[in-house]
């Protein structure tokens, strides 16, 4: 019965790993050279990962941004979801409204907020009107300090409904019972929210955060398209370092290492999901 799956994992996964892991122990590169032939050169693919600046820095804004997005991205989604589960007028309308952005492919979203950002684009025209024409604007994504931002702005509007539609499942999993039993005890809405709604949401915390730490750490297309790594390297990832390193550079056994490396670091963050989901685990 699970034949046909685990002969799937192992073709597109396990397969491709592997002959990942193998090229990361070679000096393979893309487009074969007979002045340079491919020969195995040990770690050395992983010492140059190290001690190179441009990883390094890809690395550092790609957990940076995953430490931002995680709380913003899935406090907003709460608060959503918390909206729409109550007895909220057309509430149907909004759980659409909300989840929209996250159907809709990532390039183009890149593509709209890319002229949203422009220099006469909308976001500079709110800043115009607000500020009664005393601020021109910003160069939302040629500005070192507003670039990271900016990509994180867009990112959090494009994938919260995923986190809301979880949430939501979440809350309607919880005893109704406990919030009476709350309310005749005295408790006041954020008692409940604090005693019941929290703790109730536990195993659902843990599995949105994970997941939503294991999507920052894909992150690639928005930069790609909106500010190709910069200005000056603030929003290069890893994932886009070994997609330059690979196809443009050609280091195929560099890209090789870095890519088990980002497999190794996404399976450490899935592993805790395996360590603290615990769903018969009694609520505190």
């Amino acid at each position: 019965m699970v034949g046909t799956a685990v002969v799937l994992c192992l073709i597109f996964i396990l397969l491709p790993f592997a002959l990942s892991a193998g090229l990361s122990f070679t000096s393979q590169r893309l487009v074969s050279n007979p002045n340079l032939p491919t020969r195995l050169i040990g770690l050395d693919n992983y010492t140059n990962l190290i001690s190179s600046p441009e990883f390094l820095q890809a690395f550092f804004n790609t957990a940076l941004f995953a430490v931002l997005i995680v709380p913003l991205q899935c406090g907003l989604a709460l608060g959503a979801a918390l909206l729409i589960n109550g007895a909220l007028p057309a509430r149907n309308a909004f759980r659409s409204i909300f989840f929209l952005p996250t159907v809709i492919a990532m390039v183009v979203v890149s593509v709209i907020w890319t002229n949203l950002y422009q220099t006469e684009g909308f976001f500079n025209a709110v800043v115009r009107s607000v500020s009664f024409g005393s601020v021109a604007g910003f160069d939302w994504l040629h500005d070192v300090r507003l670039a990271m931002g900016s990509i994180l702005a867009l990112s959090m509007w494009q994938g919260f409904g995923f986190q809301m539609v979880i949430y939501l499942a979440g809350l309607q999993q919880i005893n109704p019972d406990l919030y009476e039993a709350a309310r005749v005890d005295g408790a006041r809405r954020w008692d409940e929210f604090r005693h019941v709604t929290m703790p109730g949401l536990r195993n659902t915390h843990i599995f949105v955060g994970i997941t939503t730490t294991i999507f920052a750490f894909k992150l690639f297309t928005q930069v790609d398209l909106m500010t190709h790594g910069g200005p000056l390297g603030v929003t290069q990832t890893v994932v886009r370092f070994i997609y330059e390193t690979g196809f443009i550079k050609g280091r195929v056994g560099l890209a090789a290492a870095a890519s088990v490396t980002m497999f190794v670091i996404i399976l450490m963050i899935s592993s805790l999901q395996r360590i603290f989901l615990q769903e018969d685990r009694e609520i505190r």
